[in-house]
């Protein structure tokens, strides 16, 4: 009777080992889109899970990826990816100076910023006001969507393990949220 219950015990634990948990602490406020002189504007916020909060600050680096995708909306077909943009934000916590410092790279411009509270560091780089998308004039008429996603790189693993380890995770955590549906006219 005890080999019988082995086989499902080991594969709960291999599964629980292998798949990172889930991402419920996190969570992303909005996204709200503008549409103001032809151009697309984005706003959201993405608030952190406690453990996470804390993991900073006991001196924990994280990098966030943060994706800003634009979607048309079809009936029969699936939704078409139309755009995205991309940037990173590595976050550090000094304990020893008491200073926080954020990095945000979004491929072409580097911004290093020093904080003097985490609050504060998590404030100016966690949220996106009016992030400049795209100008309306460029696409065809239709029902479109803003698509954002965040997602936590677990520290990197080294590549020996990485090469037989295929099936693991890369991500601690991945987040995305849909804004409502907005229309762009013809003639714009």
């Amino acid at each position: 009777m005890t080999k019988m219950y082995r086989f499902p015990v080991m594969f709960i634990l291999i599964l629980l080992l292998i798949f990172p948990a889930l991402s419920e602490g996190q969570s992303i406020a909005g996204p709200d889109v503008k549409l103001v002189n032809n151009d697309i504007f984005v706003s959201f916020s993405m608030n952190l899970e406690e453990k996470k909060v804390k993991e900073l600050q006991q001196g924990m680096d994280k990098e966030l990826r943060f994706y800003i995708d634009l979607f048309r909306v079809w009936r029969v077909w699936p939704d078409e990816f139309i755009l995205g943009k991309s940037y990173a934000v590595s976050l550090k916590s000094d304990q020893i100076k008491k200073e926080y410092v954020a990095k945000t790279d979004d491929g072409s411009v580097v911004v290093r910023k020093r904080f003097k509270s985490l609050e504060s560091m998590l404030e100016g780089t966690l949220s996106a006001s009016d992030f400049r998308l795209t100008n309306a004039r460029e696409l065809d008429p239709g029902n479109y969507f803003v698509r954002i996603t965040v997602e936590s790189k677990i520290r990197k693993l080294p590549p020996v393990i990485g090469y037989f380890l295929v099936f693991m995770s890369e991500n601690e955590f991945k987040v995305r949220k849909d804004s409502a549906f907005f229309l762009i006219e013809a003639g714009r």
